[in-house]
């Protein structure tokens, strides 16, 4: 060993050191024992040392090294005092020996021994130490193509934050978030096992434009009570949100009346709670086109804060009047496929909206015209259950059947709600479900079926 190496650094690492020679490079490895020394060891030990070393001696090339691996060829090639020395020292932890002997194989053969994710995650770190883009790239390649778990991609996300950017482990951190995502994407029905998850693996979870829950409130919801579990701590909390979280709701999607719970939850700076807030009603309060243009501005944005995910309760625009008379003037669009995905018996709700204080919802179905005896759309509106009430209301359903006009009225009524009843129009357009969905269908504009729904309370 060289001079000047203290005892007290010999305890922490170990060293490596590298002999010029005719045939390439002798590389001897000291490695410090996590245990005590084997009695049984053929190496040669320093037995001065207060703790045992433990000696290998390589021959190996350094044309060979310095070609795959940026740190030798910087080491062999660029005048540096280390590589004008007889002897070189580096300096690894002895934890670090079989991934370093991986590498060394590696750079010679293409391949290495270890297998198992934990040991080909120990080589790519060390591979890393050693910029040997190669072998990350393979290694990242080996553990996609071995059987992912839960446990396993959380292992490839928690990975140091210098690993995860590189480029050759992209393709596995992107494998690991879309493991996740399809793993737990009906997150009602994972719901204990998404809570117990890591700060990486929510954010991979809730990052998915295919999540299947309730709707961006309930995204909230479901966030706010895995915060509190995992930072109890007021100040940890907020900062977790601030640094990881709140990309991770889509404010633009979130109902009117979750925003305002928003405004008043404690668990946010009250600065940053209202910027967001107010963003989201900004975006609310443009017409769709504008809508439709500062989506696509932040299209290729990291966070897709103006995407709706699938939701099972489908977005709506509501307007709500208190004078001259109660009303309001409900907005849902769907997509295409959205109504053809309800062939031949499907139904999709609308989120909640309110008038007078009582919860509605419409529900767009394909259903069979018993009098034609056919499939066609019919438009419903039901009264959330709340108690024994009656609710009078009066109605009316239109839709858009031009882009340069307004929305044409196709049936109007009246009804007593009780708790839990519906009243709708089993086909709302008057043509069977073929023609309704058809290319040339005067329904869609661009691909969108535009629906409107107005209500008043009946004196």
């Amino acid at each position: 060993m060289e001079d000047g190496l203290a005892d007290d650094e010999r305890e922490e690492e170990a060293v490596v050191m590298l002999e010029e020679s005719r045939s390439g490079i002798v590389m001897t490895t000291n490695l410090f024992g996590d245990d005590e020394e084997s009695e049984n060891d053929d190496s040669s030990t320093d037995m001065d040392s207060s703790n045992p070393l433990h000696v290998r001696t390589l021959h190996i090339s350094s044309p060979i090294l310095a070609a795959k691996s940026r740190f030798f060829y910087k080491l062999f090639s660029n005048g540096m005092k280390e590589s004008e020395q007889r002897n070189i020292t580096i300096q690894i932890h002895a934890s670090e020996e079989a991934a370093l002997m991986d590498l060394l194989n590696f750079m010679y053969s293409n391949t290495f021994s270890a297998t198992t994710p934990t040991a080909v995650l120990d080589v790519m770190m060390v591979a890393d130490k050693f910029e040997v883009a190669s072998c990350m790239k393979y290694c990242s390649h080996l553990l996609r193509n071995l059987h992912m778990t839960t446990e396993s991609a959380l292992l490839y996300l928690d990975l140091p934050f210098n690993i995860l950017v590189a480029d050759e482990v992209q393709p596995l951190t992107d494998a690991a978030k879309q493991f996740l995502a399809q793993r737990f994407k009906d997150i009602t029905k994972f719901q204990e096992d998404v809570l117990s998850l890591r700060l990486s693996g929510i954010e991979a979870v809730l990052s998915s434009d295919n999540l299947q829950i309730a709707s961006e409130d309930a995204v909230f919801d479901f966030l706010l009570k895995w915060a509190r579990m995992h930072y109890p701590k007021l100040e940890e909390r907020r900062e977790v949100w601030n640094s990881h979280l709140l990309h991770l709701i889509r404010f633009p999607c979130m109902t009117c009346r979750k925003l305002k719970k928003v405004m008043t939850c404690n668990d946010f700076d009250p600065k940053v709670a209202s910027k967001l807030v107010f963003e989201a009603l900004f975006y609310k309060a443009e017409a769709p086109y504008r809508q439709r243009s500062i989506a696509a501005e932040a299209g290729n944005a990291l966070y897709h804060r103006y995407v709706e995910r699938a939701y099972k309760y489908r977005p709506i625009k509501a307007l709500e009047f208190e004078t001259p008379h109660q009303q309001c003037v409900i907005y849902l669009d769907l997509k295409r496929d959205e109504c053809a995905s309800l062939f031949p018996a499907g139904r999709v709700y609308s989120q909640a909206f309110h008038l007078a204080g009582q919860g509605f919802f419409l529900s767009a179905h394909c259903n069979m015209d018993h009098q034609s005896a056919f499939h066609c759309f019919g438009l419903f509106l039901g009264m959330q259950e709340k108690g024994s009430v009656s609710f009078a209301v009066d109605y009316e359903f239109a839709a858009r059947i031009s882009p340069g006009e307004g929305y044409v009225s196709k049936y109007k009524g009246d009804y007593t709600f009780t708790s839990g009843k519906a009243v709708g129009y089993r086909n709302l357009f008057g043509v069977a479900w073929t023609p309704f969905l058809s290319e040339d269908s005067l329904f869609f504009i661009n691909g969108i079926l535009h629906l409107r729904a107005e209500l008043r309370v009946r004196e």
